[in-house]
C-alpha cells in the first residue's frame, strides 16, 4: 500500500513538474503570461496611435514579441512614422520599437 501512494505522489510532483515547464517561454517562444502581456501592449500601442490627432492613419499594423513592438505598414510621411514611433515608446513596458513603416 505504501508503495502505492509513493508511485502516486512520484507521477503527481511529476505532473506538476511538466505542467509549469510547459508554460515556461524560451528565446523564440513566449509563456503564456509574456504572451498576454504583448496583447495587453499591443491593444495599448494600438489605442495610442489611432487616439492621436496628428495621425489620421489606420494602415499600422502593430505586433509585439516579449516587449518589442514591430511596427508595419504604410503612412503619409516621414513625421506620421516618426510620431507613430515616438507614441509606442511612450507606453509603458515597450522595450523596443521597430519601424518598418513605408511612406508612400
Amino acid at each position: 500500500m505504501s508503495k502505492l501512494k509513493l508511485i502516486i505522489r512520484f507521477l503527481l510532483g511529476l505532473l506538476l513538474v511538466l505542467s509549469i515547464a510547459g508554460c515556461a517561454g524560451s528565446k523564440r517562444y513566449e509563456s503564456t503570461g509574456e504572451y498576454l502581456d504583448d496583447s495587453v501592449l499591443t491593444t495599448k500601442v494600438k489605442a495610442s496611435i489611432l487616439g492621436d490627432s496628428r495621425l489620421k492613419v489606420m494602415q499600422i499594423d502593430v505586433e509585439t514579441f516579449k516587449g518589442i513592438v514591430q511596427l508595419s505598414g504604410f503612412v503619409d510621411s516621414a513625421e506620421a512614422a516618426a510620431r507613430a514611433v515616438e507614441l509606442a515608446r511612450t507606453v509603458k513596458g515597450v522595450k523596443m520599437v521597430n519601424n518598418s513603416l513605408i511612406v508612400k
